[in-house]
């Protein structure tokens, strides 16, 4: 489907038509320009921007005000994408007030098209409302990485029955909340496949298979700027960890060797 701007109308034209949607992370201006050119349906700054881009080992210590910055660089380098924005950990949890003033204040400061958050039922509430206030909001079930401390570890979810018939409860009330899309993250493949044929709206997989009407990676990941983080679920389409290392390591060599600048590249 070629358009000149994505818009949640598109996105809910693609999983009717059997197209699958494109999504990666971003958080500056220079990336999101990148992948913007390339194609790339949605545009996710997401609060993984707590790990790759501030070293934190979680997603929770990243703040509403941090996660604004970062969207206000990558909107500015889009023309075509749809940008969505994670509401960080603390700014929708204890109510749907707090929840709605969090998403008005990441829309009209930033741009944006859409906020994320994570959660079933017990959100719900906070979704109509934020819904009801003109913003579209996309849903996150499986893995909730904001609720790394309840779960203890990032193994994969709903492996078990009762976890997976709540999950399939939640995507169903996500969608009557008024959800445009839901983030499936680390089910199983088939669970994925149940959930995305019973709902309207899309689902987005990351490491839920192929069944998803969508697909998600963290920019970083998918780039190879951090090797040491290798789940089975991603697919690395380059190294730039390694090409970045030899290129700094030839420019360090050839300042040391004064061979940089030359007079070609001298006034």
């Amino acid at each position: 489907m070629s358009v000149k701007k994505i818009t949640t109308n598109t996105l809910l034209k693609m999983k009717a038509n059997g197209e699958k949607i494109s999504m990666l992370t971003a958080y500056d201006f220079s990336f999101a320009r990148l992948f913007d050119d390339a194609g790339i349906d949605i545009l996710l700054v997401g609060d993984s921007a707590s790990n790759v881009m501030a070293g934190n080992e979680t997603t929770l210590p990243i703040t509403l005000e941090q996660m604004i910055y970062h969207a206000q660089c990558v909107v500015k380098g889009v023309e075509r994408s749809f940008v969505v924005v994670d509401l960080p950990f603390g700014s929708y949890q204890s109510n749907s007030e707090i929840a709605l003033a969090s998403a008005i204040k990441i829309m009209k400061e930033t741009g944006a098209h859409a906020i994320k958050l994570e959660g079933g039922e017990e959100v719900a509430e906070s979704i109509k409302r934020i819904v009801s206030a003109g913003i579209p909001v996309m849903g996150h079930l499986g893995l909730t990485p904001q609720s790394i401390n309840k779960f203890g570890s990032y193994v994969v979810r709903a492996k078990e029955d009762a976890e997976a018939e709540k999950l399939k409860r939640d995507s169903v009330i996500l969608e009557q909340a008024g959800c445009f899309g839901i983030v499936l993250e680390k089910i199983p493949a088939i669970l994925a496949k149940e959930v995305t044929e019973n709902i309207n709206i899309p689902t987005i997989g990351i490491g839920a298979g192929k069944y998803c009407d969508g697909q998600v990676l963290v920019m970083h990941d998918m780039l190879g700027i951090n090797s040491e983080f290798k789940p089975r679920f991603i697919r690395q389409y380059l190294n730039l960890e390694k090409l970045i290392k030899e290129a700094a390591s030839q420019y360090i060599a050839d300042v040391k060797s004064s061979d940089f600048p030359n007079e070609q590249e001298s006034y």
